[in-house]
């Protein structure tokens, strides 16, 4: 399937000289849909993955979904403060500041095979971030899962190592 034809691209948004991709067109397409949850599972079968996580918010859609594919569980990972229990914090470097990622302090265990998947990987910071916070618990990341790939920005040299996959590559 063409994925990158379900994609819409917004120039100029959310500021000057950016090229939004727009997968909410891809999302409301049920075949399209459905074919790359499908599509990213597969590379992932047979590695017995027992929790799929993913950042807030976009990399929710598809963690969920995979994790439900996959027979696995899911972990959210959030924004500071949004977590009602007790959390495990890493902070990470922005291009200009600081941000930071939580999970509850029982999200995973010692030996858990996790799959980190996101909406898109840029520069890899946040999912940088997230691989750290997931290995801080001693579980072990699989691989790591995108809907979009900008080749252009080399995340993908932040996350060597690491079994990743993306479908579409701009």
């Amino acid at each position: 399937m063409d994925f990158k034809s379900y994609v819409r691209t917004i120039e100029n948004f959310p500021k000057p000289g950016i090229s939004f991709k727009d997968i909410t067109t891809l999302l409301n397409n049920k075949e399209a849909f459905h074919a790359a949850i499908e599509t990213i599972a597969r590379h992932f079968e047979g590695k017995q993955i027992d929790i799929v996580t993913g950042p807030e918010a976009r990399g929710y859609i598809f963690a969920s979904a995979l994790a439900y594919r996959l027979g696995a569980g899911f972990v959210p990972v959030r924004k500071p403060g949004k977590l009602p229990y007790k959390t495990k914090r890493i902070s990470y470097a922005l291009e200009y500041g600081e941000d930071a990622l939580e999970v509850h302090e029982d999200a995973f265990l010692a030996g858990q095979r996790v799959l980190v998947v996101d909406d898109l990987l840029a520069t890899g910071g946040t999912i940088r971030a997230t691989i750290d916070l997931v290995e801080s618990f001693d579980a072990k990341v699989e691989g790591v899962g995108f809907m979009i790939e900008l080749a252009f920005l080399n995340g993908r040299k932040r996350l060597d190592g690491y079994d990743l996959m993306s479908l579409i590559q701009y």
